[in-house]
C-alpha cells in the first residue's frame, strides 16, 4: 500500500495511505486543514530552529518554562491576598496535620461559598473539624472562622478604603518582583546564547534571532504580569 506524504512548512510531515485519501478524501482534507492550522499556530508560538541548533531550542524552551512558572507563582500569591469578596482559593495554601503529614486543606475538606462574603469548609472526617478551624484561625489571613456542626463558616472581614489601597500596593510590588524574575531569566538565556557564540556553535545571525525571540518571550510575559496586576487591583478596590 503506497503512502502519500503531505509536507508542511519547517519540514513537518504527515503520512497517510492512498486508499484512505481515495475513499475519505473529503474528510481527510478537512482534517488536513485543521492539522495545518494547529501546526501553524505552534510555529507562531515556538520559533523554528534547524536541527543543528538544538542548544538554542533548549534555551528557549527552558526559559519559557521558567517564565510560565513565574506567572503561576504570581497567581498563587495573588490568591492569598485577601479582598472583601470570598473565594475558596484564599484557603488553598493552608495545610493541616493529617495522619502525621501536613496536607492541603482542600484534600481533607470540601470548600465552597455560602454567599459573596462567606467561605464554607466541610471536612470529610468529622474528627478534623477542630483541626481545620484551628489552622484557618492560625493562618496569616486574619480570618475568624466559626463552626456549626461539621461545617466551618469563614466570613470575610470588611476592608477599609485605606486597607484596600495598601493591598493594591502589595499587589503591584508582587508584580514588580515577578517582572524582575522574568527579566533575570532573559539575562540568563542571553548569557547562554553568548556562550554558544564564543564556543562557535552558532552564527551571529542565529544569535541575533535567538536573542530577538527571547525578547519577544519576555515582552509577552511582562505584559501578562501587568494584566494580572491590573485585574487584582480592580478586584481589591471593588466594594
Amino acid at each position: 500500500m503506497a503512502l502519500a506524504r503531505i509536507e508542511f512548512s519547517y519540514g513537518l510531515e504527515l503520512e497517510t495511505c492512498d486508499v484512505c485519501l481515495e475513499l475519505n478524501s473529503g474528510i481527510f482534507l478537512k482534517h488536513q486543514e485543521v492539522l495545518k492550522r494547529l501546526i501553524q499556530n505552534l510555529i507562531l508560538e515556538y520559533p523554528a530552529y534547524g536541527e543543528d541548533n538544538m542548544a538554542i531550542r533548549d534555551i528557549y524552551s527552558q526559559t519559557e518554562h521558567h517564565m510560565k512558572r513565574t506567572i503561576e507563582t504570581l497567581k498563587e500569591t495573588f490568591m492569598k491576598i485577601r479582598t472583601g469578596r470570598a473565594h475558596t482559593g484564599l484557603l488553598e495554601h493552608i495545610t493541616v496535620p493529617y495522619y502525621g503529614t501536613d496536607t492541603p486543606i482542600n484534600q481533607v475538606a470540601q470548600l465552597g461559598l455560602a454567599d459573596a462574603r462567606t467561605i464554607t469548609v466541610q471536612p470529610w472526617d468529622k474528627k478534623m473539624v477542630a483541626v481545620v478551624e484551628k489552622a484557618i484561625r492560625a493562618s496569616d489571613l486574619g480570618l475568624n472562622p466559626a463552626t456549626s456542626g461539621d461545617i466551618i463558616r469563614v466570613p470575610m472581614p470588611p476592608l477599609t478604603e485605606e486597607r484596600r489601597r495598601e493591598l493594591t500596593k502589595v499587589a503591584r510590588g508582587e508584580g514588580e518582583e515577578a517582572k524582575v524574575a522574568v527579566r533575570n531569566l532573559r539575562r540568563d538565556a542571553n548569557n547562554k546564547i553568548d556562550q554558544l557564540i564564543k564556543d562557535k556553535e552558532i552564527t551571529e545571525d542565529e544569535q541575533h534571532k535567538a536573542e530577538s525571540d527571547i525578547q519577544k518571550l519576555t515582552d509577552k510575559y511582562v505584559a501578562e504580569i501587568d494584566k494580572l496586576v491590573e485585574e487584582k487591583e480592580k478586584e481589591i478596590m471593588t466594594v
